[in-house]
């Protein structure tokens, strides 16, 4: 069965465990969250052994094969929590998903989460997992899918607020979900049972939409050039200065181009962002933007970084704002690659 994520839960609470799950999408906290929710019900119901499998490149299809058909010597009941940050489990991991959806060992839950999704992801082994258990697919919130959200989590946390007070949280939260959540956690804990009106929401919540180098950053790499503009724009009135964000902004292009240019070799690059120590949302984050350039041109970025590092401490001539405010653009969008000659 096909599930939305703010229908998983009370669907999960009412039925015994089904032998497979698939929860994909590119909001981490949505995903993390019904996966959650999965291991608690497993750990309610008895699976008292849990094995974790990451299924990123050269991944061994076999091992997670063995490991389903094996008897467990500490548990009768089992979890498999596997990780496919992809959402592509290739050819022969799909022979495997469709196996076990077929014929599903006794005792037995997988459990598997993307952190990339879309249509072009779906196949015969997500249909085969839609019937045989439950596929989540977590679709990031459009803007006007945010005060509904924000509202029902506030009803889940025993708050309630006006929608004036709900427009504050939407504009402060900037629709970073984890922000959002840890605000209206914090709402809880400060105010319990609170009716909160606009004043009260404004003068209780944090400016979450603070515009950092941090997330910053994100829109770059999210492909979000607008955003970016009214970023730079924001932090440049806040008194910012170019040298303070240059470091975080050639640290991140600098390891992008180092993945990029193992990819072009031909090498592993999940093994490179594991060593690295990438979360996996980074991780989904990075491989997105590798996508809209070739590894030449992140080589260029980087370079172009130090162009505007100079610019910045007056050893060249040039506008340091709007020279980075180009390149995080070209960045962003491919389209626009003639910003950065």
């Amino acid at each position: 069965m096909e599930l939305r994520p703010d229908r998983f839960e009370a669907q999960l609470a009412r039925e015994p465990l089904r032998p497979v799950y698939l929860i994909a999408g590119g909001e981490p906290l949505l995903v993390q969250e019904c996966a959650d929710a999965v291991r608690a019900k497993a750990r309610e119901e008895g699976y008292g052994e849990r094995e974790v499998f990451d299924a990123e490149g050269g991944f061994d299809w076999n091992t997670l094969t063995q490991g389903l058909g094996s008897l467990s010597l500490f548990a009768t009941r089992r979890l498999f929590d596997l990780r496919l940050p992809g959402g592509k489990p290739g050819k022969e991991g799909s022979e495997v998903l469709r196996e076990y959806c077929a014929h599903p060992p006794p005792d037995t839950v997988l459990l598997i989460t993307c952190q990339d999704w879309s249509r072009q992801h779906a196949g015969k082994w997500s249909e085969a997992i839609a019937a045989t258990g439950h596929f989540v697919p977590v679709w990031p919130l459009k803007p006007h899918e945010l005060p509904e959200w924000l509202l029902r989590r506030l009803r889940q946390r025993g708050l309630q607020a006006t929608p004036e007070a709900i427009d504050v949280l939407v504009e402060r939260v900037e629709g970073n979900l984890l922000a959002a959540a840890q605000e209206i956690d914090k709402l809880a804990l400060l105010h319990p049972g609170a009716n909160l009106d606009a004043e009260a929401m404004a003068r209780a919540v944090a400016d979450s939409a603070r515009f950092d180098v941090f997330r910053l950053m994100d829109a770059t790499l999210a492909g979000e050039p607008a955003r970016v503009v009214r970023m730079l724009r924001i932090l440049r009135a806040e008194g910012e200065q170019v040298p303070a964000l240059m470091g975080w902004v050639a640290g991140e292009l600098q390891r992008i181009a180092g993945f990029a240019a193992v990819q072009d070799a031909g090498g592993n690059v999940a093994a490179a962002m594991k060593d690295a120590r990438l979360w996996d949302s980074r991780q989904a984050a990075y491989r997105r933007a590798m996508q809209r350039h070739a590894a030449a041109r992140w080589e260029h970025f980087v370079a172009e970084c130090g162009r505007i590092d100079r610019m910045a401490k007056g050893r060249e001539k040039g506008d340091p704002w709007l020279a980075l405010e180009r390149l995080l653009v070209a960045v962003a969008e491919p389209k626009a690659r003639g910003l950065v000659a």
